[in-house]
């Protein structure tokens, strides 16, 4: 997959600095594009969540969309909403699409929060799922 693409959420504007495809490295501090934070992240064993707004994916439909994040070691995706087709391909690509209970609480995660999904075990359809923030 690294010779195919790479380019996933390049094209995203990060909420932390308002800028297109430039991400806080957690581990070093330092700004990078996305794929390449993603990818020090995998080789160092992090795995990461994602997380956006509304109709999170339209537009981006095709499969890879999806597949990259799993490649680079991406576990969810939190939104306030999908687009249907995207939602779709997050769920074959393996990576959980989740959505927010309260949309409200998309406002409370900050860039550097460290999330943590709570009960996985025990995932089932319809059942939520708990998700543990703590502000760095």
């Amino acid at each position: 997959l690294d010779n195919i693409s790479n380019n996933m959420f390049i094209g995203a504007t990060n909420a932390e600095n308002g800028e297109m495809n430039k991400i806080k490295n957690q581990l070093t501090g330092e700004w990078g594009a996305v794929p390449d934070v993603a990818r020090h992240y995998k080789a160092n064993g992090v795995k990461w969540v994602a997380v956006g707004d509304e109709n999170y994916g339209e537009g981006s439909s095709r499969e890879h969309a999806a597949l990259e994040p799993r490649h680079l070691g991406g576990r969810a995706i939190i939104v306030k909403s999908f687009a249907r087709i995207h939602e779709t391909n997050l769920k074959k690509q393996g990576l959980l699409p989740l959505t927010f209970a309260n949309a409200a609480d998309y406002d409370k995660i900050q860039p550097t929060d460290k999330i943590s999904l709570l009960g996985l075990k025990d995932l089932a359809p319809g059942k939520p799922v708990t998700c543990e923030v703590k502000h760095a």
